[in-house]
């Protein structure tokens, strides 16, 4: 006699949230269960933390790693659980021992597969009340990935209780508070932080001076930050502040310091984006160079297993083909400050095909040829992608896309600002996402951040410039 999970006693009363089992009296040979599970990054990411393993054989170690397994996990560990699963909780189900197994893995498992795990009755001893199982696990090709056999100790009184409720488990993330731990020893940098005239802004640069990442000067009106100083119990003792009339002349100053090499950054206040930049912009203002300045954030939200840069998402409005490569330039000139050797990057649009209506594939088309022209280096550029397939290696090869960028981008090219910017946010309010913002291009970086940022993304968003900084000074843009 066979039988699947469908056919064991009590099913009805188990969607209704009851968990039963199989006594050995009950078990025949050739009886079987399944189950059928998606291996995700969080899967991953839960594992390692549960066991301990970083084997970069078995884990992606993220942003930072220099080699890279492209989501490959150990396959027996991953697929052992599995079977166990099988056994206790459908057959035999609670109230199971087991024993032992032995199993042989014969090829990887990675994101984005669907593993089928069944386990099937094979031998029983009445006297011990063990049952040996067949255990095979194949993914959504066919192909055997795992097979052997488990020893186990039946259940021999029949058992009913309520499904145990397992709490919602988010990855939390930590990636703001590593990143600043890991600038901190650099030293900080002198900063100017441009009209600070609220309290977020002007708390935030004070918080990244207690954490040892910056020197601010502040510019803005004294009597103004001295006000609201007060009124947020901010204290301003031994910070430099150089008075000024209003924004448009900080902006100026600002610039003027970063010219002269008196700063190393610039850092927003609570002045408009285009204010800021128009005098960085500004002919006379010695700090632009051949590169196109561009906006970068770098992100990093439970759901994917490493950090990830989105560009443009605050300065080009809808930039063209040879604007979009020097964007393209400047996100992988801050993936191998952060020490990505060779990042991938996803040029996003609405499809994966090329589409003459679609000007975003053309231009991902175009992208890509440059970077095989080797008008683009450093990286690893693929496109048109769609947003799932640059994220999700099991969406791509739904849709049989071959890519060694697909579901394990480190930047996702935009095709205009207000994508990047609805993307990027939707990510951060809805996807739990933690970022930093920082124009590159420009021969000093400027933290650039939204009025309404948290003082953690202003804090990251500093960490992120030290690294620049420190990188320019040996390595002018």
């Amino acid at each position: 006699m066979t039988s699947d999970s469908s056919d064991l006693p009590g099913t009805a009363r188990r969607q209704l949230d009851l968990v039963g089992n199989r006594v050995f009296d009950d078990i025949a040979i050739g009886d079987e269960a399944s189950i059928e599970r998606c291996l995700t990054a969080q899967d991953i990411q839960l594992f390692a933390i549960l066991s301990g393993d970083v084997n970069p054989q078995h884990l992606d170690a993220g942003f930072a790693a220099s080699t890279r397994f492209h989501g490959v996990i150990a396959h027996g560990m991953w697929g052992a659980s599995l079977i166990s699963a099988v056994l206790g909780t459908q057959l035999p189900g609670a109230g199971t021992v087991y024993v032992g197994q032995t199993l042989r893995f014969l090829a990887p498992v990675r994101i984005g597969d669907t593993l089928t795990v069944r386990v099937k009755a094979s031998a029983r001893d009445p006297a011990s009340k063990r049952v040996r199982f067949l255990c095979t696990g194949t993914n959504q090709n066919g192909t055997a990935v795992i097979e052997g056999e488990a020893d186990v100790v039946a259940p021999t009184e029949r058992i009913e209780r309520p499904r145990a409720s397992l709490p919602d488990v988010r990855l939390v993330d930590g990636a703001g508070q590593s990143l600043i731990e890991r600038v901190r020893p650099l030293g900080a940098i002198r900063v100017a932080v441009v009209h600070p005239c609220d309290e977020a802004s002007l708390g935030a640069a004070l918080d990244a001076r207690a954490a040892g990442l910056i020197d601010p000067i502040l510019i803005a009106p004294r009597a103004k930050l001295e006000a609201i100083a007060r009124k947020a119990g901010l204290d301003l003792a031994g910070v430099p502040i150089e008075d000024v009339e209003h924004s448009h002349a900080a902006a100026a100053r600002a610039a003027a310091l970063a010219a002269t090499g008196k700063v190393e950054a610039l850092m927003k206040g609570s002045l408009h984006t285009d204010e800021l930049m128009g005098a960085v912009v500004a002919a006379d203002a010695g700090l632009r160079t051949a590169r196109r300045i561009s906006h970068c954030y770098l992100m990093h939200t439970p759901a994917y297993p490493r950090a990830f840069i989105i560009t443009d998402a605050a300065i080009n409005i809808a930039p063209s083909l040879e604007e979009k490569a020097d964007i393209v330039r400047n996100a992988i000139d801050l993936a191998h400050i952060v020490g990505v050797a060779e990042p991938r990057v996803a040029i996003l649009a609405a499809v994966e095909t090329v589409n003459g209506r679609m000007p975003a594939t053309l231009d991902a088309a175009a992208l890509c040829k440059m970077a095989d022209r080797g008008q683009i280096a450093g990286a690893v550029l693929d496109g048109p992608l769609a947003f799932d397939n640059a994220i999700s290696a099991a969406a791509a090869r739904i849709k049989g896309i071959v890519s060694p960028v697909a579901g394990v981008a480190d930047i996702l090219v935009v095709p205009d600002l207000e994508s990047g910017n609805m993307l990027a946010k939707q990510l951060e309010y809805l996807g739990g996402a933690a970022s930093a913002g920082i124009v590159m291009g420009a021969r000093v970086p400027i933290v650039l951040t939204s009025r309404a940022d948290s003082r953690q993304t202003r804090i990251a968003s500093c960490a992120v410039a030290v690294l620049v900084a420190h990188r320019y000074r040996t390595k002018r843009p």
